[in-house]
């Protein structure tokens, strides 16, 4: 058997903020950095034999966090970085269906067809991170895995894991900061059983990351149509 933990990362200021971060490189809050301690806490009794981040600081700085009572090199795979937000880098969640209603469109309901310009499309992130997860169970199989990553990356892994198609992405949720997910793999060429699902439970009441955050901002549905269906 082969454990992959995967642990989404703690608050960074595009959380705080409210602004599509993707794959700028944002510091961590100092919310985040208490998160982080009850991290290093959770992971104190579970040995790793191999841990992976995404490079990007927030992941990073997780993963080091996951990494503090068993002091192993963290391995940083570029293909478990967050989707590249490309025009919409930076912009305020809350601007986002303004300026960019039919990608907030897209993001909301139709997230297979999220596809920014001068960014990634939500299909190559399904593609990329699933073959990344892929290459680190065979490269470790029988071992114990530690994976930082983000939001949107974790959700298409999960939605792999799930064996669901891209078109399936919104019938997986988000993950929340810190969030921890245990999966089991029993053969590296079957998919794994999901023991843990966005487990927060290491946080205390006051390290709370705010739940639902991108579901939240778009409780209603926009009064708009489908990326190329006419008006």
């Amino acid at each position: 058997m082969t454990d992959l933990y995967i642990i989404r990362h703690c608050e960074a200021i595009g959380n705080r903020d409210r602004t599509f971060q993707g794959i700028s490189d944002c510091d961590i809050t100092e919310l985040g950095a208490k998160q982080l301690e009850y991290v290093a806490e959770r992971f104190k009794n579970i040995k790793p034999d191999v841990i992976y981040s995404s490079p990007l600081k927030r992941a990073y700085l997780t993963a080091a966090a996951a990494n503090k009572y068993h002091g192993l090199p963290i391995t940083k795979v570029d293909e478990l970085i967050e989707i590249n937000g490309g025009e919409i880098e930076g912009i305020s969640w809350v601007d986002f269906p303004e300026t960019r209603p039919e990608l907030e469109y897209a993001w909301s309901f139709e997230p297979h067809n999220f596809h920014p310009k001068g960014g990634e499309s939500m299909r190559s992130v399904y593609l990329r991170s699933w073959k990344a997860v892929k290459e680190i169970i065979s490269e470790n199989e029988g071992k114990t895995i530690f994976l930082a990553s983000h939001g949107c990356t974790i959700r298409n892994i999960i939605c792999n894991a799930l064996g669901r198609s891209v078109e399936q992405l919104n019938t997986v949720d988000w993950a929340d900061n810190t969030g921890v997910f245990h999966l089991r793999f029993k053969d590296v060429d079957k998919l794994p059983e999901i023991l843990v699902f966005n487990d927060i439970s290491h946080l205390p009441a006051e390290c709370l990351p705010e739940r639902s955050r991108i579901r939240s901002m778009f409780a209603s549905k926009p009064v708009i149509k489908p990326i190329g269906e006419e008006q």
